[in-house]
């Protein structure tokens, strides 16, 4: 796989933006690096909805009782809620091939990771969340690729087309701890314009 130009800040020019582990903000990294821009979210704005979600309980359910983050799939999926983006839930039974990618803003994976506190390693696993998006190639921006944007890597991996991506995710989606979420439109959402053979413009199937 290709590594390529990144830049931790603001994307600018032709470099893809990528966010790296801090903490176990790995929620916030993927959204942002999903939609290409720091500013995307906050973990005040994530914090915030961990609290309407759960406003009367004493230990929030959705995030790190310490404050480090560790948000769940509600926390995500409510997040792109307030950006008109829909979560789908991708069925492992079905093959990735079975996706209509035209029509899939990105990607979200959720991953087992090592619990660790400093150098310190726990015999205890967290869930990881990683965002994959199709992107221009910063090299040629007439060429795209999709990328895996994991905070955990040093430079975003390129794993390349859309039948690279489907081969990526079948030998990830054969671990029984790894899930696969879609983010869509909620246009493609309400038609489930996500399925191959279906589309926005008619309503349905075409």
């Amino acid at each position: 796989m290709e590594n390529c130009p990144v830049r931790n800040t603001m994307r600018s020019g032709n470099s893809i933006y990528h966010e790296k582990q801090v903490k176990s903000l790995c929620a916030l990294h993927a959204l942002n690096n999903l939609f290409q821009d720091g500013k995307a979210f906050s973990q005040t704005e994530l914090d915030t909805i961990c609290r309407d979600l759960s406003p009367h309980s004493w230990v929030n359910p959705h995030k790190s009782v310490l404050g480090f983050g560790n948000y769940d799939i509600n926390v995500i999926m409510t997040a792109l809620q307030t950006r008109q983006y829909e979560t789908i839930w991708f069925d492992k039974r079905k093959d990735p091939s079975e996706l209509n990618f035209e029509n899939i803003y990105g990607y979200i994976l959720n991953v087992p990771s090592d619990c660790r506190l400093g150098w310190l390693s726990f015999p205890l696993k967290r869930k990881h969340w990683v965002a994959i998006r199709r992107l221009p190639q910063p090299r040629d921006s007439s060429l795209s690729s999709y990328y895996n944007l994991d905070s955990k890597l040093e430079f975003p991996d390129n794993i390349g087309s859309e039948e690279n991506l489907i081969n990526y995710l079948r030998d990830e989606l054969k671990s029984a701890e790894k899930e696969l979420f879609l983010v869509v439109t909620l246009e493609v959402g309400k038609f489930e314009a996500w399925k191959k053979g279906k589309n926005v413009e008619s309503g349905g199937t075409t």
